[in-house]
């Protein structure tokens, strides 16, 4: 498979997930640019083929403004990775309005505008991929992360949709949906159910290995080799789904 010729924009990509997409998308020919809200991080991974802009996805002016740069430097936008979340848990009856807006804005609303500026110019072209990444708690309901849930049941809400408006067009929408992956957000959700539940940080780990299907974390690779699939010549058929990558039956 190649790439070559393309340019994808991975938001949340200096870290985790959308590090490990974008190293693939760049090692299959792809020019890729990522973006984050820490552009010390970016400078930390960026190459020849990553090219690192600080870009919060909450704000719509930066957005617009940072696609567009990208697309005047790089060319079209064909691989779309709206990766940029909070994966925070809060009870319903504790959570404000101050913490459910900024998970919106930054899991819902950042996975909007960051798709809508980038079909500008997809629309233009002949080709072009969504692979949003969403979450388990995108199918079915985590305990403990009302809000959480909301944003990615939204997020698979608009990619649902955005298959259904592109049908026939050669432009696909989907969704991953992996479980508990091994990245720093364990470690800082560690840290924190531990605080919150009052249990010792290794039994917390431990709730969040079990939630898991095969009862272990997901490694980053697995996610990156759904979306390398779903940004390859096979998936022209797969459109408007939403796979779960959590060890089993959702």
């Amino acid at each position: 498979m190649t790439l070559a010729g393309k340019h994808a924009l991975v938001t949340g990509g200096g870290t985790g997930i959308g590090l490990g997409i974008a190293r693939m998308l760049a090692e299959q020919g792809a020019q890729v640019t990522i973006t984050g809200r820490r552009q010390s991080v970016l400078d930390d991974v960026a190459g020849d083929t990553l090219h690192g802009v600080a870009m919060d996805v909450r704000n719509e002016d930066e957005v617009v403004d940072t696609i567009a740069a990208a697309v005047a430097s790089r060319g079209p936008i064909q691989i779309c990775v709206p990766n940029a979340g909070i994966a925070t848990g809060k009870a319903a009856h504790k959570t404000d309005m101050a913490f459910w807006r900024d998970m919106m804005a930054t899991n819902l609303d950042g996975a909007f505008l960051t798709i809508r500026e980038s079909l500008k110019s997809m629309r233009e072209t002949d080709w072009g991929r969504v692979v949003a990444v969403s979450s388990m708690a995108g199918l079915r309901g985590l305990p403990g992360a009302a809000c959480y849930t909301a944003s990615k049941h939204g997020m698979i809400g608009l990619i649902r949709a955005l298959s259904e408006e592109y049908l026939g067009k050669p432009y696909t929408f989907n969704a991953l949906c992996p479980g508990y992956v091994d990245t720093e957000i364990i470690t800082r959700n560690t840290a924190s159910i531990s605080e919150r539940a009052g249990i010792p940080q290794d039994q917390a780990r431990k709730m969040m290995v079990e939630a898991n299907r095969h009862k272990r974390l997901v490694t980053v690779d697995e996610v990156t080799a759904a979306a390398a699939f779903l940004v390859g010549p096979a998936s022209g058929s797969i459109n408007g789904q939403s796979l779960p990558i959590a060890g089993g039956q959702m």
